[in-house]
């Protein structure tokens, strides 16, 4: 069943094309990665099926009674009023299911008002009571007993803490209202589900969990990322927009790009072909017009008009030119480039960040720190740049040790400057052309350059940061988060640069496709702050993520092995005590028992003897004779008692 159909859209803004008779359908279920580069239309698409632009010509259908969630790439909660910032993580959550709160407040109030027997109207108990039976039956029918629930396991599964899930709105940050806005749709579960850059912010645990998610979810996804490794695990069709225009491929990315070189390829071939059967046919005709003959013009007319009604290949149109560039290195380091020893860091003395960490870091090592979000990368990172400082332990920079940094926030850009001035600046001795062909390698061209910094996208601040690191002679280049904003064909440029540079690298990423392709040792933090970093060599470049995802198996396995070593240690230690304790039970009641039975036998010869006297000497005594019956009662009770314990 089609859920969405686009039909030959097409929008301007102004002089400048966006997007031209893009055409596609999608069906219940299906799962659609759009990529292309920044600019080329991926949002602008996701607003004109919102409504929110109005095409120039073309249409778009939406099925009847389907639901569509968006998550923005910019700001998720644009619309939200004074009073929205101030309600916490979870409110917000709850504020996703407007109509079930306002059942369950009128359910509330129909049951206040049945307690008091009616309403202010002069409504009887029977019709308050048939209402409460229609909308409580709704409301369980459309997940009212569940939906507070859903939302807090939602938000645990996004890397929320209890703490942070009841915190007010407005001190969350940037990653964190992104995780909250994502969390929002998700527990929605709308029919088309259309997600703008969903893995900006989240760490690969959380990713790993978002992509289970997408790949279980029944209903349809359109999703725009840069991000390889999750379009592949989770699309099953990729549209790709390029020079306005947008094809539909199967496949995920890397199964997409393959078909989409070959069309190229099959393109190009079958253009070349026609041409040459053009320049074939035109040299006849010129041929036969040159003679001159009645048969001659003829032949040369009957040619030309098939060689009119030919239907002509057009020539596949280049790729948007993409970043090229190369990060120069400045004299050699020496051997040892950081050496990190015994460091910790905590931002309280009760909460550890970081704990006895040692590493040293080797020249041409291109180490990738790992881990989940808020486990202390980015705080690594600023204290090997001299911004924080350890709580215990040091650092020590080696010899010739030249730092190039990027970082992911690029908060080391003045906003107020253009393009062109924040690169000049910097490099006040280059000249303007070295300073605009430099920016031109980062698509930064014509009047781009004039633009103001703070008028730039997440994705043009990147590139231009990149820019300004390019020109500086380093040996070091420590990297927090790089991909993020990057578009795909950036990243790939981003690599090939890391990938020929002949010094040390060291970055934070959670770019999967990233690590794989270039990490040669990683830092994983993903233990306890009590425990220091793990420190993993990677034996086979360019499946650095694959060993590190057998690496943490293999860890965990030991851990779980340990565990169930001391578990059985201690519970064959519980058992042997059990034992113990049971054997000496036993042993004091086999004595008591005999004890009872000495007893028992005394006082049974002792009844005998009372009995004999009862019957002989003390027949005709009265006295004497009541002092014994009393003595024999007190004996055969106790020998009662003593029956009852023997059992």
């Amino acid at each position: 069943m089609i859920v969405l159909s686009v039909d030959n859209i097409s929008l301007s803004f102004g002089t400048k094309g966006i997007l031209e008779n893009i055409s596609f359908a999608l069906n219940e279920g299906d799962k659609v990665g759009i990529i292309g580069v920044n600019g080329c239309g991926k949002s602008t698409l996701f607003k004109l099926i919102l409504g929110e632009l109005e095409a120039d010509s073309g249409n778009i259908y939406i099925s009847k009674e389907k639901t569509v969630g968006i998550l923005r790439q910019d700001d998720a909660f644009c619309d939200f009023s004074e009073d929205d910032r101030e309600a916490t993580s979870l409110e917000v959550m709850y504020h996703s299911f407007p109509e079930l709160l306002r059942d369950e407040a009128r359910l509330t109030e129909l049951e206040k008002l049945l307690s008091l027997g009616g309403d202010n109207e002069g409504r009887s108990e029977e019709s308050l009571s048939a209402e409460y039976t229609t909308l409580n039956e709704r409301f369980i029918k459309n997940g009212g007993l569940e939906f507070r629930g859903r939302c807090a396991s939602t938000l645990a599964k996004m890397g929320f803490s209890e703490e942070e899930m009841q915190r007010p709105f407005s001190s969350l940050s940037g990653g964190q209202r992104t995780r909250l806005a994502l969390s929002r749709e998700l527990c929605r579960e709308p029919d088309i589900l259309m997600l703008d850059e969903p893995t900006n912010h989240l760490d690969m645990e959380t990713l790993l969990w978002l992509e289970r998610f997408l790949v279980s979810y029944k209903k349809c996804v359109l999703l725009i990322s840069h991000d390889r490794y999750f379009l592949d695990r989770v699309t099953g069709k990729t549209l790709a927009l390029e020079n306005r225009k947008g094809k539909l491929y199967s496949g995920g990315y890397t199964a997409s790009m393959e078909q989409r070189r070959i069309d190229r390829e099959i393109q190009e071939k079958h253009y070349k072909n026609q041409q040459k059967e053009i320049a074939r046919q035109e040299a006849y005709i010129a041929q036969q017009r040159a003679w001159n003959r009645e048969r001659n013009i003829i032949a040369a007319e009957s040619r030309l008009k098939l060689l009119e009604k030919m239907e002509r290949v057009e020539r596949p149109e280049n790729s948007p030119k993409g970043i090229d560039f190369k990060f120069s290195s400045s004299i050699q380091s020496g051997n040892d480039v950081i050496n990190i020893k015994d460091l910790s860091f905590g931002y309280t003395p009760s909460k550890t960040l970081i704990s006895a960490l040692s590493i040293l870091v080797k020249r041409g090592d291109r180490l990738f720190i790992v881990g989940p979000n808020g486990c202390g990368k980015s705080t690594l990172i600023k204290i090997l740049m001299g911004k924080l400082s350890p709580t215990s332990g040091y650092t020590d920079m080696g010899y010739n040790v030249n730092i190039g940094y990027y970082d992911q926030e690029n908060q080391n850009l003045s906003f107020s400057n253009t393009v062109l001035d924040e690169l000049w600046n910097e490099y006040p001795t280059l000249n303007e052309l070295v300073i605009r062909n430099t920016l031109a390698r980062f698509r930064f061209v014509g009047e781009d350059v004039y633009k103001s910094v703070s008028e730039l996208s997440g994705g043009e601040r990147a590139r231009l940061t990149l820019a300004k690191l390019i020109l500086s002679d380093v040996n070091l280049l420590i990297l927090d988060e790089p991909t993020n904003h990057l578009d795909i064909d950036s990243r790939e440029a981003l690599e090939e640069a890391i990938s020929g540079f002949d010094g040390t690298v060291i970055t934070v990423s959670h770019d999967r496709y990233f690590i794989d392709k270039l990490a040669t040792r990683m830092l994983d933090m993903m233990g306890s702050p009590e425990l220091p970093p793990y420190d993993m060599q990677v034996h086979s470049i360019g499946h650095g993520y694959d060993e590190l995802c057998r690496d943490r198996e293999r860890r965990a396995t030991i851990d779980g092995t340990d565990k169930r070593e001391t578990e059985e240690i201690s519970s064959a230690k519980e058992q042997y005590l059990k034992n113990k304790k049971e054997t000496a039970e036993a042993r004091k009641n086999a004595k008591r028992r005999e004890r009872l039975e000495a007893e028992a036998e005394k006082i049974e010869k002792e009844i005998e003897g009372i009995d004999s006297e009862m019957t002989t000497e003390a027949a005709t005594d009265y006295v004497r004779l009541a002092e014994l019956d009393t003595k024999k009662n007190e004996l055969e009770e106790r020998l009662l008692e003593i029956y009852e314990e023997l059992g």
